[in-house]
């Protein structure tokens, strides 16, 4: 393959340098490296953020940086963070979260409390800026008893989104859904953004994790993975799933995003409780 069909002579590498078939090599790279699927992003953008890695790297054969990934799986992760696309606001999908707070929530809660250490575990997989779990922790500082040892965990490829997440700053569209008095009480002004207090911030613990080769937390109540497992071939989001299932209390629970669903060994592991909000219950 000539390296001359991957560049232009007269510039820096740009998105339509990226030829469609230099693309599926970088895509079948990530995929066998670290099991993230590019086929549900648009060509054109990825092409364009993958241009703006390679100007990073200070090279200007596309090509050459192919040989770079395939040799460099540190580089692997870092062309996912350039690429990952997190869009999120709090409380999204209003009607999944108003089960949880009255349907779901209250008797894991009750059941924590029945145990010695009183923990109620949740982990957000796939937190994007955030917004998720830190709307849990909103629901739950109106709706857990003082005795309950709340701990919510937050993973995601990436440690500037997570950075950015720990900072707690939002624009005011990624708070639409946030009722005014809660606006009021737990945000505060920051320019033209708002700030989440600091109270409020220490409850969640973010960590860098890819799902496919990460360690997973144990003893978890509530497992939030909504819309993620959609940019994982089946193989792996069947793999996910199961060790979602080992992750969890005997009776904890599993959201999924509103278009996402269970299918082959998944369905004997998890039971659906509310089909159309995609909340499942863990099969012992």
């Amino acid at each position: 393959m000539k390296s001359d069909s991957f560049h232009r002579s007269d510039g820096p590498c740009v998105g339509n340098d990226i030829t469609d078939e230099v693309f599926s090599g970088i895509r079948d790279i990530l995929l066998e490296q670290t099991g993230l699927d590019l086929a549900m992003y648009k060509d054109q953008c990825m092409k364009r953020r993958i241009a703006s890695r390679i100007r990073a790297c200070g090279m200007e054969r596309c090509s050459a940086y192919v040989d770079r990934l395939r040799r460099d799986p540190d580089e692997a992760e870092i062309l996912i963070e350039t690429l990952a696309i997190h869009v999120s606001r709090f409380f999204r999908n209003p009607e999944v979260f108003a089960l949880l707070e009255a349907e779901v929530l209250p008797p894991l809660i009750k059941s924590a409390l029945q145990r010695s250490d009183q923990v109620l575990r949740i982990w957000s997989a796939g937190c994007s800026g955030g917004e998720e779990p830190y709307s849990m922790a909103l629901l739950l500082s109106e709706l857990a008893p003082p005795e309950l040892n709340v701990e919510i965990l937050a993973s995601d490829i990436g440690s500037e989104v997570l950075q950015q997440a720990r900072n707690g700053c939002f624009d005011p569209v990624r708070l639409s859904e946030v009722p005014q008095r809660v606006l009021d009480e737990y945000f505060k002004p920051a320019g033209s953004r708002h700030q989440l207090v600091e109270s409020v911030r220490r409850r969640v613990r973010f960590f860098d994790q890819n799902l496919l080769t990460g360690d997973y937390p144990n003893q978890v109540d509530l497992i939030l993975c909504r819309n993620v497992l959609i940019y994982f071939s089946r193989e792996d989001q069947d793999r996910i799933l199961q060790r979602f299932h080992m992750s969890l209390n005997k009776t904890g629970m599993l959201v999924l995003g509103t278009t996402e669903s269970l299918f082959g060994s998944a369905r004997q592991l998890f039971e659906a409780c509310y089909g159309k909000e995609r909340i499942f219950r863990r099969i012992p």
